[in-house]
């Protein structure tokens, strides 16, 4: 004979719902969890933007939206050619986008309405008209090591190194990967 229980004599309890506290509390408890991960993602890893300025067309009009990878660069520089969000330098509050023009260490100068990095002039497809503004900054100019040369695609209309100077790795958010809206011109950046 076997000690076994034969479990098909044994009369199964129903089953109770859960209570209404109960489902309450696992309700905001997967609320507080969705909100703390969003929040999460947003502030570490990816976070939209809305383009206020005429700076980066045809790249990306007035009123896009992109998405800025924010932990890129906790992994590597910024390169010449990537499209970053940084803080405004001249201390306005909503960040500004641009164009990696030139790193630490590369001379930039600006003459007879072209670009050059290192004495060679740069093909840029990208832009919208010539840099005939020169701003406020004598070049040619060394981007010291650690800082950044940005300008913005719309040469004719962008603030940016010109004006402000080379900025500091620091003071970039992340780089802009995707243009998210409008729909109809989702694209990588």
């Amino acid at each position: 004979m076997s000690d076994d229980i034969d479990m098909t004599d044994v009369e199964q309890e129903p089953q109770q719902p859960p209570s209404f506290i109960r489902w309450v509390a696992e309700l905001v408890f997967m609320l507080a969890l969705a909100f703390a991960l969003a929040l999460g993602i947003r502030t570490y890893v990816v976070m939209p933007y809305t383009i206020p300025t005429g700076s980066m067309i045809p790249t990306i009009e007035i009123g896009e939206r992109v998405l800025a990878n924010r932990f890129i660069y906790r992994f590597q520089d910024p390169e010449p050619g990537d499209v970053v969000v940084l803080d405004d330098p001249m201390g306005g509050s909503i960040p500004l986008i641009k164009r990696v023009i030139a790193v630490g260490r590369q001379e930039v100068d600006i003459n007879d309405d072209q670009v050059y990095i290192d004495g060679v002039p740069l093909d840029e497809a990208y832009t919208y008209g010539a840099p005939t503004e020169m701003g406020d900054v004598a070049l040619p100019l060394v981007v010291p090591e650690g800082q950044l040369w940005l300008m913005g695609d719309n040469r004719t209309n962008s603030t940016d190194s010109r004006w402000f100077g080379p900025q500091p790795v620091d003071n970039v958010r992340g780089e802009a990967f995707l243009r998210i809206w409008p729909l109809t011109r989702i694209a990588r950046l």
